[in-house]
């Protein structure tokens, strides 16, 4: 399928900023060899700090909040935007999809978005990048992103991009989003309540909320290949799994996703809920986001799998 143009906007750039992006940051080498230990480490906090902390309503909204803008980051904008382009938008939100995305510290929105391109490539097969069938549970669901096998970013999947600086910033000190949310949460949480606020803030804000979003996110890689209905006869193992489109904002219709993957939704029926895709429906009536694509009525009828009201 051939992908949209980027807005017309978006498309005027000099040579000098065309250049191919710089080599990996000092820090962000650094930071590859201490992920798995930094990894690890935001597990045991958000299993552990909870029964040191004192439950605060500040850090349940803070916990809402902040897993709602980075699931939103990077469903919308990782996924659908930065991997499919299945719609257009301007170049300050663009950026802004990459900040939210790059919160969830799951690296930056082109080396996410290259491996995902990967992916569609190669669906479950020996050179798919995060396979439960062709691989490992274990290895589709958090091996993979421990691996240093994946440390550079693909940039030759994703050339489009190379012209933003700021997305080249952003990808290469990837941290710095997720970092920040540490002392906001602390702040908000102290000045709503005080010393005992604040731990409760950074725990659930912060920690809790990470962890959360780290594991529905990566529900999709293995549960949606493993459990769940097929609609369409994608060449992958791909399925539709509900509760990971009710947690991940839409996208749990992950074969729907396979059989069309340049829409902006990925509920195809009415009862398909798709939080992303209706998040994305409201900002297109702003003019903050426009052409959102769609899964024709062709595409809705190729290739279905008995029984057709699945």
């Amino acid at each position: 399928m051939v992908a949209p143009a980027l807005p017309a906007a978006d498309t005027t750039v000099d040579v000098a900023v065309a250049a191919p992006p710089a080599a990996e940051s000092p820090a962000r080498s650094l930071l590859a060899l201490v992920a798995p230990a930094a990894f690890v480490g935001l597990h045991v906090a958000a299993v552990v700090l909870p029964f040191f902390v004192s439950f605060t309503w500040v850090g349940l909204a803070l916990f809402a909040v902040f897993y709602s803008i980075r699931v939103f980051g990077l469903t919308a904008g990782y996924h659908r935007y930065f991997a499919h382009r299945s719609y257009k938008t301007g170049r300050v939100f663009q950026f802004l999809l990459g900040w939210m995305g790059a919160a969830s510290l799951q690296r930056g929105p082109i080396w996410w978005a290259g491996h995902h391109r990967s992916h569609h490539k190669h669906s479950d097969t020996d050179l798919d990048v995060h396979s439960p069938v062709s691989g490992t549970v274990w290895w589709s669901h958090v091996g993979w992103v421990l691996s240093s096998k994946y440390n550079d970013t693909p940039w030759h999947q994703m050339k489009e991009w190379k012209k933003y600086p700021e997305l080249r910033w952003l990808d290469r000190y990837d941290v710095i989003p997720g970092l920040l949310l540490v002392p906001f949460c602390m702040a908000v949480g102290y000045l709503t309540g005080g010393t005992e606020s604040m731990w409760s803030a950074l725990v659930w804000g912060f920690f809790v909320s990470t962890i959360a979003t780290y594991h529905v996110t990566f529900m999709v890689n293995s549960v949606c290949h493993l459990f769940g209905s097929r609609r369409f006869a994608t060449p992958d193992d791909s399925r539709n799994n509900w509760l990971v489109g009710l947690l991940t904002f839409g996208e749990g219709w992950h074969n729907n996703h396979h059989h069309y993957p340049s829409a902006a939704r990925q509920g195809f029926k009415w009862w398909e809920i798709d939080i992303s895709y209706s998040v994305l429906k409201v900002l297109s009536w702003f003019g903050v986001v426009w052409d959102l694509r769609q899964p024709t009525p062709r595409a809705l009828a190729a290739k279905r799998l008995e029984p057709a009201t699945v």
